[in-house]
């Protein structure tokens, strides 16, 4: 058991949740009009203040590249332009940026950003805060699963359904961890002491490896039969305000559970990560234990840690015909992966070209 917990390449065969369903085959075609993408933010602008938020609609740009850009246009340093989260390159994206900017009106900085870059700038409006990573309620997505099997469509419907019953794993997406997939290797690394002296790729790489982790976690919890399972010691999420808490009594709890009030959470491993107990408990730290890894060598890295929410739901899930494949609609909370979702669809690892 300890050596399949340490096993880091078991996170290119991850367990699906509708194992038993066929999957409805296809590929995700890297043409941003069949991977759409629309940020929900956590609040609008307030119509004041010395930063302005400019939505932006964009295809062929990664995040970190469109940030850059900003900057050079208009003279500012990298502190000065936020955004909410990373997005794909390869989509046609909505995302909202902050830029410090005192002294231009809004109209004036639509123009200068539409005569310099390929964009569409949807609206730009003053706020009193600049845009931090995290800002979002989550993403909308639109979806084609190109050349599936024939039989795609009703496939599809009953994965669907299987879904809506249970959720599904959240689990970190293939294209966390890199093209050749061994960004979470080079993150163990640098947590032994070795691995790229930049600092930023190194807390890129740690953050690969917490993730990997997670999902060896998550794999682990599935295949034991406990992904249904409430258990006394888990930590548990409110999933209307976020709000975190120990499981005093399972039992007790099982009602507000089963009305997807609450989920339990899985271990983003840091110092100062809040440990679940009782049998959850022990299977987090089997898994650290398994993987070498001590609560020193994780202070020493300064990674605090946090807990992430173990299961998803789609309430908003819709699936339809399209001239080349199928159409998938859905909503996803912050964090979330759509590759996650069209896994169990495809019954791949549904990836796209890396940034």
């Amino acid at each position: 058991m300890e050596t399949q917990l340490a096993d880091l390449t078991r996170i290119q065969s991850l367990p699906f949740i509708t194992a038993e369903l066929p999957g409805i085959g296809g590929e995700i075609k890297a043409e941003p009009a069949h991977f759409i993408v629309e940020e929900i933010p956590l609040y609008e602008p307030v119509g004041e203040g010395e930063h302005f938020y400019v939505r932006i609609t964009r295809e062929g740009w990664t995040t970190r590249a469109l940030q850059q850009r900003l900057m050079q246009l208009f003279g500012l340093r990298e502190i000065d332009v936020g955004c909410a989260g990373l997005k794909d390159k390869h989509a046609r994206v909505t995302q909202t940026f902050s830029l410090l900017l005192r002294e231009m009106d809004e109209e004036a900085v639509a123009r200068r950003i539409e005569e310099a870059l390929p964009v569409q700038v949807v609206w730009v409006r003053r706020h009193r805060n600049k845009l931090r990573a995290g800002h979002l309620l989550g993403n909308r997505f639109r979806i084609v699963v190109l050349h599936p099997h024939p039989d795609a469509l009703p496939r599809a419907e009953a994965i669907a359904e299987a879904l809506r019953a249970r959720g599904l794993p959240n689990y970190y997406g293939a294209q966390r961890f890199g093209v050749n997939g061994d960004n979470a290797q080079r993150g163990r690394e640098v947590l032994f002491g070795r691995g790229p002296r930049e600092r930023w790729l190194r807390r890129f790489l740690l953050s690969a490896y917490q993730a990997a982790l997670f999902n060896i976690w998550l794999a682990e919890r599935i295949e034991r039969g406990w992904f249904d399972r409430l258990f006394t010691g888990d930590i548990a999420k409110k999933t209307d305000t976020g709000g975190l808490f120990e499981v005093a009594d399972a039992e007790a709890e099982m009602p507000r559970f089963q009305r997807r009030e609450i989920t339990y959470t899985g271990p983003i491993y840091g110092a100062r990560m809040r440990w679940a107990s009782g049998i959850p408990g022990e299977l987090e730290r089997e898994v650290l234990s398994a993987a070498g890894v001590t609560i020193e060598m994780l202070r020493k890295a300064r990674l605090d840690g946090s807990r992430r929410a173990a299961r998803l739901f789609l309430e908003d899930l819709s699936i339809e015909p399209h001239p080349d494949g199928l159409l998938f609609s859905f909503t996803l909370p912050k964090g979330a992966y759509a590759t996650t979702v069209l896994r169990e669809f495809m019954k791949t690892e549904a990836t796209l070209p890396e940034e």
